[in-house]
């Protein structure tokens, strides 16, 4: 007789937790219509199900995408399935597109079947593609290759300075491959070529030069004038010592049988200290018997070893070898300009007149050539920003041509539009109100430092010795003056103006000041007030 009673049927041991997706489903007290769902009937249990096991259910039916949460839910999803990009990886979001950047798409997972979610919506990685694509190309690839040209690296050949080339191979010959001991001081203005020029010639040379040790210090770098001595013994392999043991262990191996040493000091005026002692030792060890040093030192001021190292010259050997590099004039520096900007294939982006223009305007003030190459490289800058504000994308065709077509070319309007910011009339840049830009105190600090200069005849003075004139100047002026470190201050805002040139050292007091202007152009300007023209015509005492 068959019981009453209807059978008991399996159920799913859910967790009893609430999800936040969801609240908890009742247990299903008879098997769901086949027609409703897509799953295939429940089997029919012999007995009840044993606490702690799966259902037969539970391994062979998949839940809805809906419910599937892990294998703590039961599931029998084999893996994790990926989800969508966003929600995959969230280190993209605030991220632009840049061109030529790959994009950014999903990985391709492992699996091929598709996702229950997004079945057959996932995008195939294509094996045929490349791995980094541009998708675009904007116009002005030619003021890329314009503006890469004209940095002042240094070039394989150097226009106009054949003639110091040849002077320094020949001394470098002379004593480096003659082993003969001696010393060559080379002078300029900023931006003649001094560095690159011995640079070049060392790169010219390193095959004859290979017999001996070759040492270049940047003194900038250094955080004293003494600092030089450690530099070149650990140059030299030997152990640091600081003091005369220092010294004398350098001494002693410069006078060792051994190869020759070239050492080569750029920035050379940084190593000035009080009584010059830096300078007089460095200068007199290529004349300690038996040494096999040569000396090559480079530094702005012409009159260095005439007047700082005036004892040199009362020697027998006398004063080290003298080498001037001139300012660059007008012809030579348009020779310099047109040889980098014909390096780029195609039309030439600046106008022959824009580049003589510039020549001409570098040549009457300084002669620096890497004034001029700043210059037309920061024209270059200002025509690519406006040929970009005016251009579209276009798409990129299937060979890039080397010879890219010039939208805007560079023109004497942008040429003069640069150089008045560069060598423009600073002191007046507030139009009619000339007398209120610069503050009080940075006229009277001008002042000091134009009579400083005529009176000690030098475009350089230190911080001290400025302050000192600028108090004096105060004083008589019945003016409040600043202490040291304000007028370090006020040096730095005139810096930041472009008209004074700074110089830093580790003492504040021997940090170096010199004019980025000529000296009548800022005696005219500060002239506008009474009070700097009575300053400017009394002096210092």
């Amino acid at each position: 007789m068959a019981s009453s009673s209807p059978q008991r049927q399996p159920t799913i041991g859910f967790p009893r937790r609430r999800s936040a997706r969801r609240p908890a489903a009742p247990p299903a007290k008879s098997c769901p219509d086949p027609a409703t769902l897509s799953l295939s009937p429940c089997p029919r249990a012999s007995g009840p199900a044993e606490p702690g096991t799966r259902s037969p259910r539970a391994e062979a039916l998949p839940l809805s995408p809906r419910k599937r949460l892990g294998d703590d839910n039961l599931c029998n999803v084999p893996r994790t399935l990926p989800c969508s990009p966003a929600k995959r990886s969230k280190e993209n979001q605030g991220r632009r597109l840049l061109f030529g950047d790959p994009p950014a798409s999903p990985e391709k997972p492992s699996s091929p079947e598709p996702s229950p979610r997004r079945g057959g919506q996932e995008t195939p990685q294509s094996s045929g593609q490349p791995a980094r694509t541009r998708l675009f190309r904007q116009e002005g690839t030619c003021y890329q290759q314009a503006k890469r040209v004209l940095h002042a690296a240094v070039p394989d050949r150097l226009h106009a300075r054949e003639r110091e080339t040849s002077v320094i191979q020949q001394f470098l010959r002379e004593h480096v491959c003659g082993r003969r001991p001696g010393s060559l001081y080379i002078s300029g203005a900023p931006g003649t070529g001094k560095t690159a020029c011995l640079s070049r010639v060392l790169l010219d040379c390193e095959d004859e030069l290979a017999g001996s040790k070759t040492i270049v210090l940047n003194c900038m770098a250094l955080s004293s004038p003494q600092g030089v001595f450690p530099a070149v013994a650990q140059q030299l392999g030997l152990p640091a010592a600081a003091g005369r043991e220092g010294l004398r262990r350098l001494e002693k191996r410069l006078t060792a049988q051994g190869p020759m040493v070239l050492l080569v000091l750029d920035e050379l005026d940084q190593l000035e200290s009080k009584g010059q002692d830096v300078l007089y030792t460095l200068f007199e060890w290529p004349r300690l018997p038996g040494s096999r040093l040569v000396l090559v030192g480079l530094a702005n001021a012409l009159d260095l070893t005439d007047c700082s190292l005036a004892r040199l010259g009362a020697r027998p050997a006398g004063s080290p070898r003298l080498l001037h590099f001139p300012p660059y004039t007008r012809e030579q520096l348009t020779a310099i300009l047109q040889e980098r900007l014909g390096q780029v294939a195609g039309d030439t982006v600046l106008d022959t007149a824009a580049i003589q223009f510039c020549a001409r305007k570098v040549s009457a003030v300084s002669g620096d050539a890497r004034k001029a190459l700043d210059i037309c490289r920061r024209a270059v800058e200002v025509v690519e920003l406006e040929v970009r504000s005016q251009t579209l994308l276009k798409p990129l065709p299937g060979g890039d041509s080397p010879a890219s077509p010039v939208p805007k070319r560079v023109g004497l309007l942008h040429i003069s539009r640069v150089i008045s910011e560069v060598f423009g009339d600073r002191l007046a840049a507030g139009g009619q109100g000339v007398r209120d830009t610069f503050p009080l105190q940075q006229k009277v600090l001008l002042c000091s430092l134009l009579l400083l200069a005529r009176r000690l005849r030098a475009r350089e003075v230190t911080l001290g010795k400025l302050h000192d004139a600028y108090s004096q100047v105060c004083r008589r002026q019945q003016l409040p003056a600043v202490d040291q470190a304000e007028c370090l201050s006020l040096v730095a805002l005139l810096e930041s103006r472009g008209v004074l040139e700074l110089k830093k050292a580790k003492e504040a007091r021997m940090a170096k000041v010199s004019l980025k202007l000529e000296e009548a152009a800022v005696e005219h300007a500060l002239q506008d007030a009474a009070l700097v023209g009575s300053i400017l015509a009394q002096g210092l005492c």
